[in-house]
């Protein structure tokens, strides 16, 4: 087992189950290695990028952690995100069918801003795509799983951003 793999197993068990997408931690890891290789930091007014990556940030943590409290506020018994009980139509489940994945793209566009780091304009992306490939997967588990209201759940509510259609009854 790899290091990397390592320090991610141990991360999501301290963690109490927060995912860590492996896109983003890898894009980070990387992006911070690059930084250190071939350093070439953006050069715009450095107040102006940090107060944008602290709000990226802060917003990303937030949206990832509110997905986490709603999930595990739907789950009965021992909290497995990777397994849920019930489909969850509700807080940031009701905007974004993946919100935890926006949350971490935020997270990882808000510390490279941050740090003024312009590897994030290709581990980002990168890292984006790996978790794009998930998601697919993840939506066609989801729709085996609870068939018709997952059918139209996908009608109403965006993939990651977008107006969410609600139709009313």
């Amino acid at each position: 087992m790899g290091t990397l793999r390592r320090v991610v197993l141990i991360l999501k068990q301290e963690a109490g189950g927060i995912p860590l997408p492996p896109g983003q931690v890898l894009g980070l890891v990387l992006d911070g290695v690059l930084d250190r290789v071939l350093p070439t930091p953006i050069t715009p007014v450095r107040g102006t990028r940090k107060v944008v990556g602290t709000i990226l940030l802060l917003t990303g943590t937030g949206v990832t952690a509110w997905a986490v409290v709603e999930r595990r506020r739907h789950t009965v018994g021992t909290f497995a995100l990777g397994r849920p009980e019930e489909l969850v139509t509700s807080g940031p489940y009701a905007l974004s069918r993946h919100p935890m994945y926006l949350g971490w793209w935020m997270i990882h566009a808000g510390v490279a801003a941050f740090r003024g780091s312009p590897w994030a304009l290709v581990t980002l992306p990168a890292g984006m795509l790996v978790e794009h490939l998930g998601a697919l997967w993840e939506e066609r588990a989801l729709q085996k799983e609870f068939g018709q209201p997952y059918i139209e759940y996908v009608r109403e509510v965006p993939r990651y951003v977008g107006i969410p259609r609600r139709h009313e009854p």
